[in-house]
């Protein structure tokens, strides 16, 4: 199992193409992959999928952050991210440091080229939180709705998920098993 920085160090300069090339990388070097990812990680492992079928066997995404560049879009506002491009970078909390650090507006322009809502082949397994405030399960809705390979579990929670484990973990067992849900 590898967990990967996908930030590569540098979270101030993070981009969706910096993500992505570290994720080809592990695949490069590795058999056959399964992928899982959380939001942001989630539409990256899709996104990662798309472009390495060959290598990428199966998919596990938790609120994927499909359409991430509308969505932040969307939530930071049309003065807010003039503000970002304008100052270069804008303090971002970091879940894995604990604290807010900077996040460069290279991401925005970078994440600007990708596609909201890539198409796998794969056979992919998506919980969603129906009460997430994060990333709408409307998105989870219209991505398991247009791929007949995606199974979208929709789960009473928020967008962590953390209270939910024990039912993704059986769903999850049945899947990589090759179980029908």
């Amino acid at each position: 199992m590898e967990i990967p920085d996908l930030a590569g160090g540098d979270f101030e300069h993070l981009t969706v193409t910096g993500q992505l090339a570290i994720v080809a990388q592990l695949l490069e070097n590795g058999g056959p992959a399964i992928l899982i990812g959380s939001s942001l990680g989630g539409y990256l492992a899709a996104l990662s999928a798309a472009r390495h079928p060959e290598q990428v066997e199966r998919v596990i995404l938790l609120a994927p952050a499909f359409g991430f560049y509308e969505l932040w879009t969307r939530d930071l506002g049309q003065e807010r991210l003039k503000s970002w491009r304008k100052n270069g970078s804008i303090p971002v909390f970091h879940y894995g440091e604990g604290r807010e650090m900077p996040l460069a507006f290279d991401l925005m322009e970078d994440a600007a080229k990708f596609e909201g809502f890539p198409e796998i082949r794969q056979p992919g397994l998506l919980f969603h939180g129906v009460d997430d405030p994060v990333v709408p399960i409307v998105n989870s809705r219209r991505y398991a709705g247009s791929l007949p390979n995606i199974h979208l579990v929709e789960l009473r929670s928020g967008h962590e998920l953390t209270d939910v484990l024990d039912n993704m973990w059986r769903a999850t067992r049945d899947f990589l098993l090759g179980k029908a849900p």
